[in-house]
């Protein structure tokens, strides 16, 4: 796939082709606004000459360029893979597992992948996914990442159909995680797409690759995975990637998704920085988008700040993303650790409320989390980062639960 080092944001005007764009500028058209778009219509065309800051006058159009080369990246860290084979998910998925013939939960143990009872109990998700009985079930999930190892038992009966799987980043229909296990991102997707899974067993994961090997991904990739997810019915967009720059282009998307009412769950950065990375530094714009974007950093089990974790006013929820245990590429389990792991908890907790009867608008989803998170601040906790890990802090599952749904 064509992955220009420059993008350029062009408004098209009446007369305007696709070809005569892509001469004007000496680039490649990347997309091109449907017949019937709005007052802004807008073309990506792809350039290799460096980006110019600002914007500039092309006979009437406005263009705006931007760097789109490896500007997102996906953070996280692998920290314990369990060897194992296909046979140690006994040929049963987490969906399937989720269908009755087996108890998720075993005299408080998760029954699936013991090691991450502690988590679990922490955000209290045996008692969410007692009062969320549907289990995000009927609830899509775009999850845009590094892929998924698509024939792990994990996902089966859990993904969309395949017709409806991409690779932004190989530019063909299948989503697969590539690269060698313990380097890069390899492994990144699955263990964020088993995550979410193990908080809304029901819900349908909508796989989309948009990072390499390596972990890094172009704007116009996430931003076309985004808009592609939307079009696929996508009710939540996981984000476990971000960039130190804003993107205007993938602002776009996630204002075009927001504004058609999906959520989109944003991990804040693993630099340990006091600012969150884009896109979720977003999270606070006021309108529709603040409304159905959340940004997500990470505590340990003790609800105290990872040591990797960003933090920011502007943050809005944490969630317990160390070690955390998920499918890994070849049938297996891995840990990982991450803003990244912290993400799709959230994602996973919005799935389960979509999957039931509301007593608030989707607007308010957002808003309800992360009033009702669990104080991390008491007692002097967290005292160096006061009001810097959400107005309250960490998830807490059943009392968002217990705020939106209809008794």
């Amino acid at each position: 796939m064509a992955r220009p080092t420059t993008v350029a944001r062009v408004s098209v005007l009446p007369g305007d082709t696709p070809e005569t764009l892509a001469r004007a500028l000496g680039g490649t058209v990347l997309s091109w606004p449907e017949a019937d778009c709005a007052e802004a219509c807008v073309a990506l065309i792809g350039l290799e000459a460096p980006p110019v800051r600002g914007l500039q006058a092309l006979g009437g159009r406005t263009v705006q360029q931007e760097a789109n080369r490896d500007v997102f990246g996906g953070g996280g860290a692998v920290t314990a893979v369990m060897n194992g084979s296909m046979s140690m998910w006994a040929g049963g998925s987490m969906s399937m597992w989720a269908g009755g013939s087996m108890s998720m939960w075993a005299g408080g143990s998760y029954a699936m992948l013991p090691q991450n009872t502690a988590l679990w109990q922490k955000i209290g998700l045996e008692q969410a996914q007692g009062m969320a009985r549907n289990l995000g079930s009927g609830v899509t999930v775009a999850v845009i990442d590094s892929g998924i190892d698509l024939a792990h038992p994990a996902f089966a009966g859990a993904l969309t159909p395949p017709s409806t799987w991409k690779d932004f980043y190989g530019g063909d229909a299948r989503p697969q995680e590539e690269g060698v296990a313990g380097q890069g991102a390899y492994g990144h997707g699955t263990n964020v797409a088993g995550i979410v899974l193990q908080v809304a067993p029901r819900a349908k994961i909508l796989p989309l690759r948009v990072l390499g090997p390596d972990g890094s991904g172009d704007v116009v990739m996430v931003a076309q995975a985004i808009d592609y997810a939307v079009a696929q019915g996508a009710r939540v967009i996981n984000l476990s990637l971000g960039s130190d720059q804003n993107s205007p282009t993938v602002q776009d998307a996630v204002r075009r998704a927001t504004e058609a009412g999906v959520l989109v769950v944003s991990s804040a950065g693993n630099n340990d920085m006091d600012r969150l990375t884009s896109p979720a530094s977003l999270a606070e714009t006021k309108g529709t988008l603040g409304n159905h974007l959340l940004s997500v950093g990470s505590v340990d089990l003790r609800d105290l700040k990872s040591s990797f974790s960003n933090y920011s006013t502007n943050l809005e929820l944490v969630a317990p993303g160390e070690a955390v245990s998920a499918p890994a590429p070849d049938g297996r389990v891995a840990a990982w650790s991450g803003t990244s792991m912290a993400a799709p908890m959230v994602t996973g907790g919005l799935a389960l409320a979509l999957g039931e009867p509301l007593k608030v608008s989707l607007s308010d989803l957002s808003r309800k989390m992360a009033d009702s998170a669990f104080n991390v601040y008491a007692n002097g906790a967290n005292s160096a980062y006061k009001d810097r890990l959400g107005t309250k802090g960490r998830l807490d599952l059943p009392a968002f639960l217990t705020s939106v749904l209809r008794n």
